[in-house]
């Protein structure tokens, strides 16, 4: 359990009180073996006990992650009857329709699927439910549709597993359905020919985390072995499954390391056509990263399903010319520049109705309903309100007559459990412990917020609703140089489950500052007693100036990154939070 020191910090809603965790440090045996055996830093040994490791071997697998390590496929539950259907359909030439969501991770699952289908020369299709018309998940439309069209065989990616009816009648209309997902299972799984999913209960695949794609991934690397199959066809799909890892958010640790590792060395020295366009599009510098994938090139990706429909993102994704794939970057560019302006209005309205209520004030929950709303963007407004006021939000809008919408956690609050204790007034529900999406009749909205408020409210701690800062492990600013830096900078992929790490310092002295633009404060500090000098950068942390003029000793919250301006190298501390002491 980490330990927590609670700080200070300007009681607004955009800036609310965060508390500071410390990661356990490891045993000093821990640490002198690693140093011993590596020959580096005692705290970068720190570093690498705290992810669990112990030995040379390990610290070589996680610093070179190796394709070969990949878990055997045939290890998940139904993955060989799924192959041995495959293999049926590629025989006899079956039209294959792969099925996949309107999010990153659907439209990359698909892309995936479908592109290596298509390169063995099968007559397969793709099909991504309409948002509005059609909603999340396997539709009765679709199934209808695909019957019609003649397909004898359906692969879902990235859902499926809670189609229990829908896929009752695509077996009825016959239709095998294979069931490739992530999310969690129901009470009752579908009656599918095959369902690959590593959170079955039956199933003991090692790695429950994967995303969608990443499912998808397995099957496709089962498949390859089946077939007897060259593994490079397989392994130019990793790519698309750093992306979906990326942007929906899965622990980057064992497995999910391997693939966005290699996954991300793709991308840097083999971009597809789509997706150099989608860069050039977006302004985003080489190379690419976690951060930039779910931040950069996510919600361009994510726009084609929020706005419109999100074929056109596959059709992107699989673009083979230049020419073409930069006209559809650019549409849906404008797409993502659309849905910023709709989820900015949308979220000022959505924190005035906070503000301007006491009850919602005080409330351990935001519930917000408001029939106009795009349904599109309520997710990532539920999100830029817990940013805000730092608590479990579902956001819903009207869509068909019902209440629709998305729910956000907060860390270490598992939202799904709640929504579960709401169940009997919702139609469905499903997704994670920290994002779901929800459906419910609109005469039940206010009988759902206030369960949701009384369920949370009931089993939620003060200190889950405070913001958490944590931090590795704290460190002397003369400790920290390009030696130290480079050796740090190998423990990329970052993101969750493998953060970028997280420094603290204290007894800090600004020798110098500037706030620029109004609103990032720049300084040179040093520890006391010390004469190395750093530069920090605290972008949109212009309100702790009074803070650092003072010349009192503060404690510093930070990560290491180079600047390189000009050609000149130097490194700085990206500055996560301050505080006096």
């Amino acid at each position: 359990m980490a330990s927590s020191i609670p700080i200070q910090s300007p009681d607004t809603p955009t800036q609310p009180n965060k508390r500071w965790l410390f990661r356990p440090l490891p045993t000093a045996d821990q640490v002198g073996v690693l140093s011993s055996d590596l020959g580096i830093h005692p705290a970068l040994c720190t570093l690498l006990a705290q992810r669990g490791i112990s030995s040379f071997d390990q610290a070589k697998s996680y610093f070179r992650p190796s394709l070969d390590a990949l878990h055997d496929p045939f290890l998940m539950k139904d993955t060989d009857r799924a192959v041995r259907r495959l293999s049926k359909a590629m025989a006899s030439k079956e039209r294959i329709l792969v099925y996949g969501d309107y999010d990153v991770d659907g439209v990359t699952s698909v892309a995936m699927f479908y592109g290596f289908l298509k390169s063995l020369n099968l007559p397969v299709d793709f099909y991504i439910p309409d948002r509005y018309a059609e909603g999340y998940g396997i539709s009765t439309q679709a199934i209808q549709w695909a019957a019609k069209a003649g397909f004898k065989l359906i692969v879902s990616l990235d859902c499926g597993i809670r189609a229990v009816k829908n896929i009752q009648l695509a077996n009825e209309l016959g239709m095998d359905v294979i069931v490739s997902d992530h999310h969690e299972p129901g009470d009752t799984l579908p009656d599918a020919y095959a369902i690959l999913n590593p959170k079955r209960q039956d199933c003991t695949y090692p790695t429950q985390a994967l995303s969608g794609c990443g499912v998808g991934f397995k099957l496709l690397q089962a498949l390859t072995l089946y077939q007897q199959l060259p593994v490079v066809r397989l392994y130019d799909q990793l790519d698309l499954v750093a992306i979906s890892i990326a942007c929906d958010i899965v622990p980057i640790v064992e497995e999910n390391r391997i693939l966005a590792y290699h996954g991300l060395q793709k991308l840097n020295t083999s971009l597809r056509p789509g997706l150099n366009a989608l860069i050039q599009v977006g302004n985003v510098t080489l190379p690419l990263c976690i951060s930039k994938l779910a931040f950069r090139l996510g919600p361009r990706i994510n726009a084609a399903g929020r706005m419109d429909r999100a074929h056109l993102a596959v059709q992107l994704l699989l673009a083979k010319s230049q020419s073409e794939a930069t006209h559809l970057a650019a549409s849906l560019n404008e797409k993502n520049d659309l849905r910023r302006d709709v989820d900015s209005k949308m979220t000022e309205e959505a924190v005035h109705m906070i503000r301007t209520n006491p009850k919602r004030m005080r409330a351990r929950t935001t519930v917000l309903f408001k029939d106009d709303w795009h349904k599109g963007v309520v997710g990532i407004v539920a999100s830029r309100c817990i940013e805000q006021y730092y608590r479990p939000t579902v956001i819903l809008t009207a869509a068909h007559g019902k209440a629709t919408g998305s729910a956000r956690s907060v860390a270490g609050y598992n939202v799904y459990q709640a929504l579960s204790a709401c169940a009997d007034l919702l139609d469905q529900y499903g997704g994670h412990a920290y994002a779901a999406g929800l459906t419910l009749p609109i005469e039940h909205v206010t009988a759902f917020q206030q369960r949701f408020e009384e369920v949370v409210a009931s089993n939620i701690t003060e200190e889950l609703l405070i913001p958490p800062q944590e931090i590795d492990l704290p460190l002397a600013l003369e400790e920290i140089n390009f030696k130290f830096y480079n050796i740090l900078k190998q423990m990329a992929p970052f993101g969750t489950g493998n953060m970028k790490t997280v420094f603290a310092t204290e007894n800090l002295i600004a020798r110098k500052y500037t706030i620029l633009k109004g609103q990032h404060l720049k300084l040179c500090v040093h520890q006391k007693g010390s004469s190395h000098v750093l530069e920090a950068i605290g972008f949109g942390m212009a309100h702790h100036e009074l803070l650092v003029s003072m010349q009192q000793p503060f404690r510093m919250v930070y990560t290491i990154e180079e600047n390189n301006y000009w050609g000149e190298r130097n490194l700085q501390l990206n500055i996560r939070d301050l505080q006096a002491m």
